[in-house]
């Protein structure tokens, strides 16, 4: 999965967990991962979470997931 706004170099993420705050309504997005060796927990809104196409490039996060949908408009899994 690509986290859009977030440039770290050699990073990868792994989609952990789906949350929703029941008290407010909010959604994030929990994942796994980081620079190579790192296995850091991390969460984002879904709007920021765009699925991995194709095979990995040096290319800038932005570059990335431009033209695409964000797993919040095109889930891939239901999320609820």
């Amino acid at each position: 999965m690509v986290v859009s706004g977030l440039s770290m170099r050699g990073a990868t993420w792994e989609f952990r967990a789906h949350v929703v705050n029941k008290h407010n309504g909010t959604e994030s997005v929990e994942v796994i991962g980081g620079r190579p060796g790192d296995r850091t927990i991390r969460s984002f809104g879904p709007e920021r979470i765009f699925a991995a196409t194709g095979k990995r490039t040096r290319t800038s996060a932005a570059r990335a997931v431009s033209g695409q949908l964000s797993l919040a408009d095109a889930p891939q899994l239901p999320l609820g």
